[in-house]
């Protein structure tokens, strides 16, 4: 973690309150509670905005490895989740024959 004068937060103050107010809305509240049916968290981001304006007014080393681990726990989350499909690496065999017909049709 880089100290000192140098180290600036991953993002700007700005976007973590706006992360804020968008997970504090109620378009996003009601779409959180339909797919995950529980209230979204909306409690890191603005802890997160804390951080960032006491490092902006104090340059706290606290607020600056509070955004560090935040950070890192977002990239994690992110990662945890690997590809849906596997890409393919050639075309199948009978890529080229017709498709068949539908008995229905």
């Amino acid at each position: 973690m880089a100290e000192g004068e140098g180290w600036r937060p991953p993002r700007p103050c700005e976007a973590y309150r706006a992360e804020w107010e968008l997970c504090r809305s109620a378009g996003h509240f009601l779409r959180h509670y339909y797919v995950h049916g529980e209230r979204p968290a909306c409690g890191q981001w603005r802890r997160d905005l804390a951080s960032c304006r006491e490092w902006e007014e104090r340059r706290s080393a606290e607020a600056q490895r509070s955004l560090c681990e935040s950070e890192q726990a977002r990239v994690r989350a992110a990662r945890k989740h690997g590809l849906v499909w596997v890409p393919r690496q050639s075309p199948p065999e009978d890529w080229h024959l017709p498709l068949p017909k539908d008995k229905d049709g």
